[in-house]
């Protein structure tokens, strides 16, 4: 292999720390307040996965009934921040392929919650890409506070016209 040829390897193999501002994840996906569940991508390796931050606040909307007494961020919503985050990951790969287009959640497998997710926290959504076979898409998400697991699954989702 020539340097040239191992420069090339190297640089796509190496994870892009990139930033991925709220104003831009809304221009990935069609979710906004009360169900936008991603604030940020802090890295994105395209085709590969990607790491979404959601800033947990006792303002969101859920608590004022998901406990008043002990507020807790449902698993459900956890689950499709982790969605919403793979949906990032896609429509950012797929680049201008994506245009006219949306991903919808199709299935959720050996989801797994470990702690409660509370105001205050700062949830982090690993994301990986398992595979995809045309529009289907399979991915593994990892939530995690302060390095804490907090939530698991694997899921997929299909690309489809709007």
């Amino acid at each position: 292999m020539s340097e040239a040829e191992a420069a090339v390897t190297e640089a796509a193999t190496t994870v892009r720390e990139t930033d991925i501002d709220v104003m831009r994840v809304m221009d990935l996906i069609p979710h906004r307040y009360p169900f936008l569940l991603v604030d940020r991508i802090e890295k994105f390796e395209p085709n590969v996965g990607c790491v979404g931050l959601k800033n947990v606040t006792i303002n969101e909307p859920f608590f004022a009934g998901h406990f008043p007494q002990r507020p807790v961020m449902p698993g459900v919503l956890i689950i499709e921040s982790m969605a919403q985050t793979a949906g990032c990951l896609v429509v950012a790969t797929l680049g201008a392929e994506s245009e006219g287009k949306l991903v919808y959640f199709m299935t959720i497998d050996n989801a797994r919650f470990r702690k409660p997710v509370v105001p205050g926290d700062q949830m982090r959504v690993h994301v990986k890409k398992i595979r995809n076979r045309g529009p289907v898409w399979k991915f593994e998400g990892v939530a995690r506070v302060d390095g804490a697991v907090v939530a698991e699954a694997t899921y997929s989702a299909m690309i489809l016209d709007r």
